[in-house]
């Protein structure tokens, strides 16, 4: 989308522009990254690693996605609610939403343009295997795949009518299922005059669609209702953590129930996303025999409530009714849309949800450019002092006789000799490093995180999942912290050891050997406090009716270790990849010293052979002199521009939303970069 259509006084703001502009800004970083990165390989100014950090940066820049969960009880509008934001367009309603009990299980909408557009359904009795969804996502055959069609809404609609389907099954399956607890009959769904219980037929639900929001990498999470028996233990541990901002939908009706408060209590009253509540259905509130004035109070009191109940700023709550505002899209009315109040949830996720995954990738664009910086300008800096040594060594041969051309060889020879000697302390160095390097990641291996992980098991009070279970999550949480505070002392000792030999091998050899910064483990220990108050709920007396059965506690340890794994493994490779940046930086500038000293006998060689040779060999290093200026200054430049665009990331200005009536609309706004950054259109 050109930038100019973007900022049209006319046009309002919407999400799809929000997300186009995103995508359009995402795109040009990476462009600027691939004509850097192609521009330093040709010029062999990056090494392996710093090569593959900026192509995970482009990977990261391509892949980026913003995942918006809708969470509520049962028939409190959800699927509705996500017609009336994402599907209008299709002129019809798309997701099942009627009266009761639809969204049976939990339903992604993505689209990856690998595969073609289809639904993708996982048997709920995968869940008697024991393996997490994530892992069966790896295993298409487990899935019934059915295919879409495009550019038919009502097919759609129809074939979207998989996602409720039901299956009837003994109570000995349901059991086994989840879905029947003998400690808990009143949670129990009712039996049938066969003695048969209503379960989901699917387990998990994949959407993959063409949408314009899902094609510039929005994800949507429409989930069934949380703390109902038999939902799905991923759901909650792994998918909703993972989301950037959710909805939380009540009805007008009756506010904050005592299920819909345990909802929020137990999985969304302190989790780090944005969060948006919705009290949804206010048309419920209309009463012929109160004015107009009287119903808006009304609403407004039962906002004011939900927002002190729940705890949140006022300015989060919005009352709108959902299927109104399906209708009026459908109709094409704008004066009912702003009736039904959907306008100001939509500027609310624009106004927040912009910026927010905007300065994630700012800051992950300007990190990364720095290091890639760094890594060529120590390559260019080792090259350019080279250099002006050759030159001004050629400079003074310049009228001197036989004698100094003698003298000179036996110099360069001595610096050959050095070069010889200095190969038997760097694999010293070198080895030191490896010894410690792999000490720190031995403290940091899958081995040792699984037996953190069954010791917090066997340490329960008689079973993982009873009294002891609290307390055995708090002495896991404290031996991970050990283990993380650990591998900090071991990279701390690491960069003792090269502060010591680094100084003197340059000193010595004339090396430029530069020590990278040491990485941080501050992110891996809030990693941890993310994880550990995520999931330290579930151990709580408030959780124990779940926990007790043994096919959730396998599921929660399952989903805890490989949460567990990403951290310690991020740890790892972070630490891996600094020690590695400094083992290539001494094989580089040994290369660096061989190419020289080689240039340098080729050179000290055609002066005595010709005279000519000693002008040619310096008007040739004079060249290479002024090239390696040109491109140390080209390198700031590109990386500044790259640098400015990353910091002026697409902004959306709106007003604040209001709770009693429709926003004014505000306009999207694309800050163009600096100079020298091109812009590119919408893909």
């Amino acid at each position: 989308m050109p930038a100019a259509a973007m900022t049209d006084e006319k046009s309002p703001a919407t999400v799809l522009a929000s997300l186009d502009s995103l995508a359009t800004w995402r795109r040009a970083l990476d462009r600027g990254l691939d004509r850097l990165l192609t521009r330093l390989t040709e010029q062999g100014l990056v090494d392996a690693p710093t090569q593959a950090l900026g192509q995970a940066l482009r990977q990261r820049l391509a892949s980026d996605r913003l995942v918006l969960a809708f969470v509520a009880e049962f028939s409190r509008g959800k699927s509705e609610l996500i017609n009336a934001l994402f599907f209008a367009d299709t002129g019809r309603r798309v997701l099942p939403a009627t009266p009761g009990r639809t969204t049976m299980c939990p339903v992604e909408l993505a689209w990856d343009p690998q595969a073609p557009p289809g639904l993708s359904l996982l048997p709920i009795a995968t869940r008697r295997g024991g393996q997490t969804i994530a892992a069966l996502r790896e295993q298409p055959e487990t899935w019934v795949h059915q295919p879409l069609p495009v550019g038919d809404a009502d097919a759609l609609a129809d074939a979207l009518q998989a996602v409720v389907r039901v299956a009837w099954v003994p109570v000995a399956e349901a059991r086994a299922l989840g879905f029947w607890s003998d400690e808990h009959p009143d949670d129990n769904p009712p039996r049938d005059v066969h003695d048969q219980v209503e379960v989901p037929a699917w387990r998990h639900a994949l959407i993959n669609w063409p949408h314009p929001l899902l094609q510039r990498g929005l994800v949507v999470l429409d989930t069934p209702g949380l703390n109902a028996i038999g939902a799905e233990a991923e759901l909650t541990l792994a998918l909703l953590p993972s989301a950037h901002a959710a909805v939380f939908l009540l009805a007008a009706d009756t506010g904050v129930t005592q299920s819909d408060l345990a909802v929020w209590r137990d999985h969304l009253g302190d989790r780090g996303m944005a969060r948006f509540v919705v009290l949804n259905k206010i048309d419920a509130l209309e009463d012929p025999l109160l004015s107009a004035a009287q119903v808006a109070a009304q609403v407004q009191a039962q906002c004011d409530e939900t927002a002190a109940t729940l705890g949140v700023d006022a300015e989060h709550v919005f009352a709108l009714s959902a299927r109104r505002a399906l209708a009026a899209r459908l109709a094409g009315d704008d004066a009912a849309l702003a009736a039904s109040r959907l306008p100001a949830l939509e500027q609310a996720l624009l106004a927040q949800l912009l910026p927010q995954r905007c300065q994630v990738m700012a800051n992950l664009v300007e990190d990364g450019l720095l290091l890639v910086q760094q890594a060529a300008l120590r390559r260019l800096t080792d090259r350019q002092r080279q250099t002006a040594e050759q030159l001004a060594e050629l400079n003074g041969l310049q009228g001197k006789s036989t004698a100094r051309l003698q003298l000179m060889g036996r110099r360069l020879d001595g610096e050959v000799a050095d070069f010889e000697r200095c190969g038997p302390r760097l694999a010293a160095l070198r080895s030191v490093l490896t010894r410690q390097l792999n000490g720190v990641l031995d403290g940091l291996a899958g081995q040792h995180l699984r037996d953190a992980v069954r010791r917090m098991r066997d340490g329960s009070d008689g079973g993982f999942l009873k009294l002891g279970a609290a307390r055995a999550f708090a002495n896991l949480r404290s031996q991970l912290l050990a283990m993380i505070d650990e591998a900090d002392r071991g990279t701390a000792d690491i960069e003792q050891m090269l502060q010591a030999g680094l100084p003197a091998l340059n000193g010595e050899f004339g090396f430029s050997l530069a020590q990278p910064p040491r990485p941080v483990m501050d992110e891996w220990r809030q990693e941890l406090n993310r994880i550990d108050a995520g999931y330290s709920r579930y151990v709580g007396i408030t959780q124990a009716w779940r926990l007790a059965d043994a096919e959730f506690a396998e599921r929660f340890a399952r989903l805890l270790l490989s949460r567990l794994r990403g951290v310690f493994e991020g740890a790892a490779q972070q630490i891996e990849g600094w020690a590695q940046a400094i083992g290539t930086q001494i094989d580089d500038q040994l290369r660096e010293r061989r190419r020289s000293l080689a240039q340098r006998r080729e050179a000290h060689g055609r002066v005595r052979s010709a005279e000519g040779g000693l002008a040619l060999s310096i008007l040739g290093l004079a060249a290479q002199e002024t090239q390696m200026k040109r491109q140390a200054s080209v390198l700031a430049a590109d990386v500044e521009a790259l640098r400015g665009l990353a910091a002026s990331p697409p902004r959306a200005e709106a007003t604040a939303p209001r709770a009693d009536g429709p926003p004014r609309q505000p306009r999207l706004q694309l800050v163009p970069g600096p100079v020298g950054v091109p812009a590119h259109g919408a893909a």
